[in-house]
């Protein structure tokens, strides 16, 4: 008998992808009219915590620096989101979305509340871009990704090496202004998701993938 957690959606595609990409876009040009709205929908932890502001832990997921890095996000999101979300229908892929970026953004304010970061603002959806190359690298692991555009890549191998440059950058400060670990909980919200909701484990799907 199907568990309730892996209780299927009827499929349909509706270009979610595309919507949320548009959404990305029109709250860029609405924090750059007024920057307050920044503050206000980016994640801090002292406005989660005391002023229960935890709306915060979605909405940080569509506020960006600047239009680099939008571009850069919405470019990875696109890219590989499409694939994904026409494999696993319009429903599933916002499901996904949702809970893989709330749960990445989660596990990173816990992280900055025991360490003491009561100041900083995380912003961007690079946690969640992390977590739909994950998914890309789980639904077709054989797909070889150009690094770069001129180094082709297996899937699975570049979620390996995004995961060693994610740890060796978080280890020793390399780019402090870019959360690493909110990239590598990324990878660990979208290895759960797969494990739990679709039973799926993407290690023996990856070892199987590499071996042909």
């Amino acid at each position: 008998m199907t568990n309730f957690l892996q209780k299927k959606f009827r499929y349909t595609y509706f270009h979610a992808t595309a919507i949320i990409t548009v959404i990305n876009i029109l709250v860029y040009i609405l924090t750059s009219i007024n920057k307050a709205y920044t503050f206000y929908f980016a994640l801090n932890p002292s406005a989660v915590i005391d002023l229960h502001m935890y709306w915060q832990l979605f909405t940080c997921t569509f506020i960006h620096h600047n239009i680099k890095h939008l571009f850069f996000n919405m470019f990875g999101f696109l890219m590989f989101g499409m694939y994904v979300e026409k494999s696993i229908g319009s429903k599933e892929f916002l499901l996904y979305f949702f809970i893989c970026g709330i749960f990445s953004n989660a596990l990173s304010l816990l992280v900055y509340v025991l360490t003491g970061y009561w100041n900083v603002f995380l912003m961007g959806a690079s946690g969640i871009v992390f977590s739909i190359l994950f998914a890309f690298a789980v639904i077709f692991p054989t797909v070889k990704v150009f690094l770069f555009g001129i180094i082709p890549i297996p899937a699975p191998v570049l979620v390996l090496l995004y995961t060693v440059i994610e740890i060796f950058s978080q280890v020793f400060g390399i780019n402090s202004n870019v959360a690493h670990m909110t990239h590598l909980f990324g990878f660990l919200s979208a290895w759960l998701y797969f494990v739990i909701r679709f039973g799926i484990n993407p290690v023996k799907i990856w070892k199987n993938a590499l071996k042909h």
